[in-house]
């Protein structure tokens, strides 16, 4: 089975060390690599406000890491972050499907904009320096069903 990309957010207490922080995202490597996973990226955003106070904490220390592996790596990783006295909370979410989805989006956009030109007898897509005119803000926009893509 194909690998897929997920993102693991964990919290830490407030008054996590930096080493601390190394320590366990090691720990978090140890067990991707173990399992024939990759960290694409991983980013320290510091301490931060929780939204609601948990085991007696009001601030924590979030990481953010990008993961290309398995299912069972992602079980595997829920499982020992669970156990693990230092991390308040943690969550996994799949990423690669919402890829998928946004870029089918924009290719159906794409298609639309090139039928609706060449059916004004337009060329399928913008030349460099075409104006717009307000007839066909709207018929050409840049936009789907009112969300920016």
């Amino acid at each position: 089975m194909s690998d897929r990309q997920y993102e693991l957010v964990y919290i830490l207490p407030p008054d996590t060390t930096e080493q601390q922080v190394a320590e366990l995202h090691e720990q978090v490597e140890g067990v991707v690599s173990k399992l024939h996973g990759q960290i694409e990226k991983t980013e320290n955003w510091g301490r931060k406000r929780l939204a609601y106070e948990i085991g007696h904490n009001k601030e924590g220390v979030y990481v953010l890491d990008v993961i290309n592996g398995s299912g069972e790596l992602m079980k595997e990783l829920d499982r020992r972050l669970k156990v693990m006295d230092q991390v308040i909370r943690h969550m996994i979410v799949r990423v690669d499907e919402e890829k998928k989805v946004v870029e089918r989006t924009r290719t159906k956009r794409q298609s639309e904009s090139e039928r609706r030109r060449v059916k004004r007898g337009l060329p399928p897509t913008r030349q460099p320096g075409e104006g717009r005119s307000m007839e066909t803000e709207d018929a050409d926009d840049d936009r789907f069903d009112g969300v920016e893509v």
